[in-house]
């Protein structure tokens, strides 16, 4: 058989696999050990990355007509391909995430939805949160409102009666200044008294004329 026929499936793999992904990594593996390769792959793998060694030749092949040609000028000395369909941050953190503590591992560039990026541009990826932590982050936000809501119904929950509304709690908070109410009225009905004792004054010359008259 053809060396070119048997090179077919293997870039036919890569072709199907590149078709439906959006972010694309390459890496030089050399140097990793056998454990430190069976790590990476498990942390791809749980990020949701494919992750496979192939010949240069062969991606290369795979790579034309596609952005992933960017690639092209990278593919010298041994190669690993990172995809990704979704998450097309992931291979970026996961990848360089694991280089901090396996120096052997260099990574080489990447396409990520079209887009050709180096070293110091894949390691910018990298920073960018993953799906899952920018919903935490957006969840963590509309805790804090939330728990406030729940803190004010909680506390008009406190002052309803058994078997009352929270209308009831609301006039419940109001009846002390209800009740103080009467107490500022007190003051005005003793001064609308106080004019009902003037006539006794005005019968004071009253007496004096009748005790002239009687001398």
């Amino acid at each position: 058989m053809a060396k070119v026929e048997l090179k077919a499936p293997i870039v036919d793999e890569i072709s199907e696999k590149i078709k439906g992904a959006h972010a694309a990594v390459l890496v030089d593996h050399r140097g990793l050990t056998v454990e430190q390769d069976t790590q990476l792959r498990r942390q791809l793998r749980e990020a949701g990355v494919s992750y496979k060694v192939y010949k240069n030749t062969m991606m290369k092949r795979a790579f034309e007509g596609t952005d992933f040609a960017e690639l092209d000028k990278l593919l010298d000395g041994p190669s690993a391909l990172a995809l990704a369909e979704d998450d097309v941050t992931a291979p970026a953190r996961v990848l360089v995430k694991f280089a901090k503590t396996a120096d052997k591992l260099e990574i080489k560039g990447a396409v990520i939805e079209g887009e050709y990026y180096d070293v110091k541009g894949v390691e910018e990826l990298a920073k960018i949160p993953s799906r899952e932590e920018l919903l935490g982050r957006l969840f963590g936000s509309w805790k804090s409102p939330i728990s406030n809501i729940a803190r004010v119904l909680n506390q008009i929950a406190e002052k309803t009666p058994e078997g009352g509304t929270a209308k009831d709690a609301v006039e419940a908070s109001e009846a002390p200044a209800a009740e103080a109410a009467p107490a500022e009225e007190t003051a005005p009905a003793q001064t609308e008294e106080t004019p009902a004792e003037a006539p006794a004054e005005a019968e004071a010359p009253a007496a004096e004329e009748t005790k002239k008259e009687e001398e």
